[in-house]
């Protein structure tokens, strides 16, 4: 009787072949099956188009069930029926913080400037009054030296000083 001695190769074929079938049907794992607007069923590898609703995907691969996050049903429907994804509405409220947070820095610019008129106004109508009031005023010359306004430096100054609060209180 004669021994039957198998090559090396031939006691590995077995094992070939088992993980050959396993390589072939791991794809096959990551199928779609939904339900179309006509009531067919489709089977893919891609995902079905938007406007497939969440309750008419039968079958999703696992990763793609991992992925969803926990909704009500209701947005889940509206946010198909809208035609935007969970991406989507993400960039939205992104791109909406943004907007507010823009508008908010721009009202709190508008309101500093606001406040820096006011206090402006209120400077120039006190400088306004002061030159009106006829009483002798001195000021600091470039040298640092102190002199007294005349008349003409008096009707500058009065005029400067109520350019600047007519500018400033509106």
């Amino acid at each position: 009787m004669r021994t039957a001695t198998h090559t090396p190769t031939q006691r590995a074929a077995p094992w070939l072949l088992a993980l050959a079938l396993l390589a072939v049907s791991l794809p096959s794992q990551a199928q779609w099956k939904w339900r179309d607007k006509d009531g067919s069923v489709t089977v893919s590898d891609r995902p079905p188009p938007r406007d497939i609703a969440d309750k008419d995907i039968l079958i999703r691969p696992a990763a793609a069930r991992r992925a969803l996050l926990p909704a009500s049903a209701a947005s889940a429907v509206s946010a198909t029926a809208e035609g935007k994804g969970p991406l989507d509405r993400e960039v939205e409220a992104r791109r909406r913080a943004a907007d507010q947070e823009q508008a908010a820095k721009t009202k709190a610019e508008e309101a500093q400037r606001n406040a820096q008129r006011a206090e402006n106004c209120q400077r120039a109508r006190a400088q306004v009054s002061t030159l009106e009031s006829g009483q002798r005023l001195a000021r600091v010359n470039a040298k640092g030296e102190r002199e007294m306004l005349d008349d003409a430096a008096r009707a500058t100054e009065l005029a400067q000083a109520r350019d600047a609060a007519a500018s400033n209180c509106r």
